[in-house]
């Protein structure tokens, strides 16, 4: 077996969920992805009109009680993907990581996230295994040797509007030079999009829409509003801080709980609500038009 043939068989014509990312990235306005969890949280997404969605490693990790430094395995990662992608009609972009070891790993996980129903994903400059792009301790691999990452990701797709996002970390660790000299092999190598991750600051971010300016990028923060990003000229952004405000409400219910016996109405969402989400109605359509009736019996 061939390592151009190995993983999950995929179609070679483009999918509507990255033939539609790939159009929205094309033709504007800016993809404004919020991070997601899980399928329940792009479910809300997509009920209140994104138009994309972004599944956060970090957040991956966090539901699974790991902090993000590298230790979901690709199946993990996969098995989520696969969840949100079913339960949403939006195309979702995906945290790759580092792509879970070298080329060969990369090339397998390419065809693993395309077969999961994912629209597109990232993949990061990071020595294995990684950290999150906020946190300190990073170390990142050659420029040569993720070039060869991205061109094996490219290669890998059978569905050639699959999205590539390279993804470098080097800000923290070399500075801008590197940055943008790695960001601008990675375009060159083929990448649809370049993602600087680790932004902590407006004017790194201006520094990241000028110094980039002809190349298409993604950004990933909070910063500034979505609008203002995308008048810098970004292509895509993924956002939210799902992770912090969950935290942040749950603890809080949690600690009311605690404190009271009870948890405040105000605080919870109707059951109503979160069926309509989930759709109930849809399941109950179903039943009628499939019904056969009141169970006979038997003998």
């Amino acid at each position: 077996m061939t390592i151009t043939n190995f993983g999950t068989q995929q179609p070679t014509t483009p999918s509507r969920v990255t033939t539609r990312l790939r159009q929205m990235l094309q033709s504007g306005p800016m993809v404004a992805a919020p991070f997601v969890l899980n399928a329940f949280h792009a479910q809300i997404a997509a009920s209140l009109g994104f138009q994309a969605v972004y599944m956060t490693g970090f957040g991956t990790a966090a539901e699974r009680g790991y902090p993000d430094v590298g230790l979901m395995t690709q199946t993990e990662m996969v098995q989520n993907a696969r969840y949100i992608a079913s339960s949403v009609d939006v195309p979702v972009l995906c945290d790759a990581d580092t792509g879970y070891g070298n080329a060969i790993n990369v090339t397998r996980t390419v065809r693993e996230y395309e077969a999961a129903g994912i629209a597109g994903c990232h993949f990061e400059d990071q020595v294995f295994p990684k950290k999150c792009g906020f946190f300190e301790g990073k170390l990142i691999i050659p420029l040569e040797e993720h070039v060869q990452k991205i061109r094996a990701a490219l290669a890998a797709r059978r569905d050639p509007a699959f999205v590539v996002i390279a993804r470098t970390d080097a800000l923290a660790v070399n500075g801008w030079e590197d940055v943008v000299r790695r960001c601008r092999a990675y375009h060159e190598a083929g990448a649809d999009l370049v993602f600087v991750d680790g932004i902590k600051t407006v004017d790194d971010l201006r520094t990241y829409a000028q110094a980039l300016r002809d190349v298409p990028k993604l950004y990933n923060g909070m910063l500034l509003p979505i609008p203002d990003v995308a008048a810098m000229g970004f292509q895509a952004m993924i956002t939210g801080g799902t992770i912090g405000v969950i935290c942040k409400a749950v603890k809080g219910a949690m600690q009311e709980l605690k404190d009271t016996g009870m948890v405040s109405s105000s605080r919870i969402a109707s059951r109503d609500e979160v069926t309509e989400v989930l759709g109930l109605a849809h399941v109950y359509e179903l039943e009628h038009t499939y019904s056969v009736g009141a169970p006979q019996p038997v003998g």
